[in-house]
């Protein structure tokens, strides 16, 4: 049987990589910081308005954050909506596994 040719892509395991996005890398430490933040204010059960006043941002921002527009938010600055939300932050720093053409940012 003749091998046939594949109609889809495999993926990078960064879907911003796969785009074409300029620093891949940061695009999705921030996506998976603010899907984090998302949760807990969706566990919360907090409106934008009172998210907003919690994070001490207006809420325009919090919506931003919400549909994923990260324009404007460092991960500096997400990081400290989870502090602020009373989630712990740890930071480690490894070297990248031979034979991995790039090194990469996590977000656990």
């Amino acid at each position: 049987m003749p091998k046939r040719e594949r109609d889809y892509v495999v993926s990078s395991g960064n879907v911003f990589a796969d785009l074409g996005v300029p620093n891949p890398e940061e695009a999705l430490a921030k996506a998976e910081l603010a899907s984090k933040i998302a949760e807990l204010l969706r566990e919360r059960k907090l409106t934008q308005a009172k998210a907003a006043k919690l994070l001490g941002i207006d809420q325009p921002k919090v919506s931003n954050l919400l549909r994923g527009n990260l324009t404007g938010f460092s991960i500096e600055r997400l990081m400290r909506f989870l502090l602020l939300l009373g989630q712990d932050i740890r930071i480690a720093v490894k070297a990248a596994p031979r034979g991995r053409p790039q090194a990469r940012v996590l977000v656990a």
